[in-house]
C-alpha cells in the first residue's frame, strides 16, 4: 500500500489500512509532523521525500512495486511518482485534486494495466458502518484528532491547518474541549 500525502485524510487512511491487515502501509510527504503521526496511526514506512525516495523503499522492502495507491497530496510529482512505483495491474484511488493541466506518464498506466478511480462519491451508510465497525474493534481514530478546540475558537483551528503542525482539528461545540 502506497499513500502519497500525510494531510489528515492519508494519515487515518495508513490507520485503516494497517488495521484491515495490509502487509507494507508506506505513505509520503513533505512534512515530519505529519509523517510521525502516519507512523503512530501504523505505517510501517515514512518517506519525507525531500530526504529519500520511494524506489530507495520499494528495494528495502524487496518488492517489485506497489498493488495498491492512494493519491492523497494532490502534488503532480507525488501522483508520478506513485505510477512509476505501482505493480502490474495495480489499483489507484485519486483523492488529491491535482492543478488543471498535470502532466501524466500515461506508459505507466498502459502498459502495467493500472486501474484508476477518481473520488468513488457518496457511499455515505456503507463507509459510516464500515467505520463504525473499525471503531467498535479498537480503530485509533483519536491518535488522528491532535487537536480539540471549543468552537468559539474555530478560527485558531484554521492558523493550526495553514501551520502543518496538526492532524485532525476537532471542534467541539458542547463547550468542554
Amino acid at each position: 500500500m502506497l499513500i502519497t500525502g500525510a494531510g489528515p485524510v492519508g494519515i487515518i487512511a495508513a490507520g485503516i489500512c494497517r488495521h484491515v491487515g495490509a502487509r507494507h502501509v508506506v505513505i509520503t510527504d513533505v512534512n515530519d509532523y505529519r509523517l510521525q503521526l502516519a507512523a503512530d496511526m501504523g505505517a510501517d514506512r515514512t518517506i519525507n521525500v525531500q530526504q529519500s525516495s520511494i524506489a530507495e523503499t520499494v528495494k528495502d522492502l524487496g518488492i517489485e512495486g506497489f498493488d495498491i495507491g492512494l493519491e492523497m497530496s494532490g502534488h503532480p510529482g507525488a501522483f508520478n511518482d506513485l505510477l512509476h512505483h505501482m505493480y502490474h495491474g495495480g489499483k489507484v484511488a485519486l483523492l488529491g485534486l491535482l492543478p488543471s493541466g498535470t502532466g501524466v506518464d500515461w506508459d505507466q498506466i498502459i502498459f502495467k494495466g493500472l486501474e484508476l478511480h477518481g473520488i468513488y462519491g457518496r457511499r455515505m451508510y456503507e463507509t459510516w458502518y464500515k467505520m463504525t465497525q473499525m471503531v467498535l474493534t479498537g480503530f485509533p481514530l483519536h491518535k488522528a484528532m491532535t487537536h480539540h478546540i471549543p468552537i468559539a475558537e474555530f478560527e485558531s483551528g484554521f492558523q493550526l491547518m495553514a501551520s502543518g503542525q496538526c492532524g485532525k482539528v476537532v471542534c467541539d461545540w458542547t463547550g468542554s474541549a
